[in-house]
């Protein structure tokens, strides 16, 4: 029997194995089709929809007009723009790395096994469930307003508290605390990440007279470095796009001093009705993003552990 004469059996055998193989993952596809849909025409579509607006200019009333790189050189000559990355790169610096460590260490309290901690871990989680929502971010406000309970808890102590959302050096802060008071969900993570540890790792350290504090740096965060990581990347993404509690809030004030860039990117496309222009900063935030998470994917292999 010739080669070719054994190709042709081997498809023939092949070709009612692949028919059936179709037709089992036929449901499947049925099943996917929904999301394909999304992902295509509204996740992909919207996408290319945007770099295709990016090039132009639009106000919503007319059709897009072809603009070239006008929008992209506008950029570097908007004060606003400059004012919006500087104030969102301070608010994910200073909340980021609090929220982790914060996350962190009431995970490590909350995984002893005490009586009613589900009852604890549900309370702690609850903030992050409903921090983002315009209810609790106007009662946010309230709570720091002129009259609000912080001022009249430090008037107790004789302290007169500052006019938090009307300072530009306290209007962030009350923002960055808002985005730290949400550290459930890494919370939750950390708790997990904890409770996979190996018991012997803690026994064979304290055998070798490791303390509570040493145990904790030597094998706790070292066997949680994917999880810090996978914290940090999701943090850092989520908080470069905050906009709901800032808009509430501040509403990028006082003087600027909390004009978020998705704010700034909100204000031009459906305030200003350049959408042109809010598609290119759309653009570069999705670039910014990008970079950040590209170096720290690169700086992960200088701490991060997989094979722990």
């Amino acid at each position: 029997m010739g080669l070719s004469q054994n190709v042709a059996k081997t498809d023939a055998v092949k070709r009612p194995g692949l028919k059936v193989q179709k037709k089992q993952n036929g449901p499947a596809y049925v099943f996917m089709s929904p999301w394909l849909f999304g992902m295509l025409f509204l996740t992909a579509g919207s996408m290319l929809f945007t770099f295709y607006l990016a090039f132009t200019n639009y106000n919503l009333l007319s059709s897009p007009k072809f603009a070239g790189a006008a929008n992209f050189h506008r950029l570097l000559t908007d004060s606003d723009f400059w004012i919006a990355i500087r104030v969102t790169f301070i608010y994910v610096i200073a909340s980021v790395p609090v929220r982790l460590v914060a996350a962190l260490l009431v995970a490590q309290l909350v995984s002893k096994p005490i009586r009613g901690m589900g009852i604890y871990r549900a309370l702690i989680y609850l903030p992050s469930m409903i921090a983002g929502s315009v209810g609790a971010s106007i009662g946010w406000r309230k709570l720091f307003g002129q009259n609000g309970p912080i001022n009249s808890f430090l008037h107790l102590f004789g302290i007169h508290g500052p006019i938090w959302l009307g300072n530009p050096a306290t209007a962030i802060i009350v923002l960055v605390l808002l985005n730290v008071w949400q550290f459930g969900s890494e919370m939750v993570i950390f708790l997990a990440g904890i409770k996979q540890i190996p018991g012997y790792l803690y026994e064979a350290a304290t055998i070798d007279g490791a303390n509570t504090i040493q145990r904790f740096f030597r094998v706790t965060l070292p066997m949680l470095s994917p999880i810090t990581f996978f914290n940090l990347l999701m943090g850092t993404i989520s908080s470069f796009m905050v906009f709901t509690q800032v808009f509430v809030i501040t509403d990028g004030g006082p003087l600027n001093s909390t004009l978020f860039y998705v704010l700034y990117l909100y204000q031009q496309g459906f305030q200003f009705f350049h959408m042109g222009y809010a598609a290119t900063l759309s653009i570069v935030l999705l670039l910014i993003i990008a970079l950040c998470a590209g170096v720290l994917f690169w700086t992960s292999k200088l701490w991060v552990n997989y094979d722990v």
